[in-house]
């Protein structure tokens, strides 16, 4: 299929949340390790092999995948599957590969410990198997399911301190803040690269969420992503690469003037995120075309323009209200899709996670964003499932990798 003529037929699916929806591929592995093509990540086999990621976050209080009091980790993974997406970016704080107390911590002491007792029941009930395990082998546990149901992971170091990303003010933000000392940070990327190297479906690492705060430097951004970089890959030379830019992982513009510089090829891939809220432009009062014209320049300026010079970028966070009553939220989002479709992006959406054990002080916080029910059972917004699964698979690029469909 000509790429104009598909996308008008995934166009015309985004637009119309009651429309039919294309069904669901069947997920499989690709030929793997992954590898990059100019603009595009390929398989083993040189064929395209499309992101399309939920992320799963591991990197709050308890330092465990949220979720697990609510439902069995191989039911969650079978979910992912089933709702079509091909990959999890899996996030995890610097402290669970560098903090031998924390990593050897059992999860049940972690919940304990933040007197969630009642979470402590519902892993004993639902995962009572990872109920008496350290953290870094829940986190094992967590690929390996993951690994059953054919998904790729991304691991995406999310922060160093285990907690709620993200603050300019949380000392997390940029080389050299509180919390962020560099030379553990590389050797935490060391750690976590080498525990998964021999994992087949751990195929990209993700080096920092969201940098950002009065210590961004771009100076430093090229220092240690470039460290990062040579770390991650010495360590394990299968991952993609991937690099995120500075202003909480809006911004890349920097790069028109100066490239990366690092020792291996094929591997680096670039992220940025775009949300709502976070471009500018007001969706609920100004036309919605207007704002989307606008929005998608400031895009294309800050890093959409390294598609066109031949790198691959992926949005590993978009997102938006599930309940579908944000007005705002839901023209952003069909400004987004429509984007994605025509230039067949890939990308991860905020967020798997229907609720938290705790976040920002709150037991058992209801996630808006997320794609399951609070009580992780249902998906939040069936429609939206429909939509999505019109851009699971690719339709543009090198002679593209698709899943098998149901019947």
């Amino acid at each position: 299929m000509a790429a104009a003529s598909a996308f008008s037929l995934l166009l015309a699916l985004l637009l119309l949340p009651t429309a039919a929806p294309a069904r669901a591929a069947s997920v499989s592995l690709p030929a793997l390790p992954l590898s990059t093509s100019s603009r595009w990540v390929v398989g083993a086999d040189g064929r395209r092999v499309k992101l399309a990621c939920a992320n799963w976050a591991s990197h709050l209080e308890p330092a465990a995948a949220e979720g697990l009091a609510r439902r069995a980790v191989g039911d969650i993974a079978a979910r992912v599957a089933a709702m079509g997406f091909n990959c999890v970016r899996l996030t995890w704080p610097t402290y669970l590969a560098t903090n031998a107390t924390l990593a050897s911590l059992p999860l049940r002491w972690s919940l304990e410990r933040l007197g969630m007792l009642e979470s402590v029941a519902g892993v004993r009930v639902n995962n009572p198997a990872l109920l008496e395990m350290p953290l870094i082998d829940v986190f094992r546990e967590v690929v390996s399911a993951l690994a059953s149901k054919d998904i790729m992971v991304i691991l995406d170091n999310q922060m160093t301190t285990p907690g709620w990303c993200c603050s300019k003010t949380d000392g997390n933000g940029f080389f050299g803040d509180k919390y962020f000392d560099p030379d553990e940070w590389l050797k935490g990327l060391s750690a976590m690269a080498k525990i998964f190297k021999n994992t087949e479906n751990v195929v990209g690492m993700s080096l920092r969420n969201e940098l950002r705060g009065s210590n961004q430097n771009i100076s430093l951004w090229y220092r240690y992503m470039q460290l990062g970089a040579e770390a991650v890959h010495a360590s394990n030379p299968n991952v993609l690469v991937i690099l995120s830019g500075l202003n909480y992982d809006k911004t890349l513009s920097f790069l028109l003037a100066k490239k990366v510089g690092i020792s291996f090829t094929g591997k680096l891939v670039y992220e940025q995120h775009w949300y709502g809220f976070s471009d500018g432009g007001n969706w609920e009062f100004q036309n919605q075309n207007d704002v989307c014209g606008m929005v998608i320049d400031s895009i294309r300026t800050k890093g959409l323009f390294l598609l066109q010079q031949g790198w691959p970028l992926f949005f590993s966070e978009f997102g938006f209200d599930m309940s579908g009553t944000h007005i705002g939220d839901n023209r952003y989002l069909t400004c987004f899709l429509s984007v994605a479709a025509e230039m067949d992006l890939d990308w991860a959406i905020w967020a798997l996670q229907g609720s938290y054990y705790i976040r920002e002080g709150i037991l058992a916080y209801d996630e808006s964003y997320g794609l399951l029910s609070w009580d992780w059972c249902t998906a939040r917004n069936p429609s939206f499932i429909k939509r999505i699964n019109s851009l699971q698979s690719p339709f543009q690029g090198m002679t593209v990798y698709i899943s098998h469909y149901q019947s």
